[in-house]
């Protein structure tokens, strides 16, 4: 099983609270720790949600591809 980046994800996102700075668009919900460890967490396998990022890239759109 791969460990998923939630950083390289274009459904993460961080969040004003301090409570619950780290959230997941595609599944609703904010925490306090990564998303993909949450979803592990709760339903036993990995993030099946997970969507690279694309990155605009002077004027035009590519696929990161530095890993964080």
């Amino acid at each position: 099983m791969t460990k998923v980046n939630c950083f390289t994800c274009q459904h993460f996102h961080t969040t004003w609270n301090p409570q619950f700075p780290r959230g997941c668009k595609a599944y609703g919900f904010k925490g306090r720790e990564m998303p993909s460890q949450t979803v592990l967490r709760t339903t036993g396998t990995a993030c099946l949600q997970y969507e690279r990022k694309m990155v605009k890239n002077a004027g035009s759109t590519m696929e990161k591809s530095r890993n964080l």
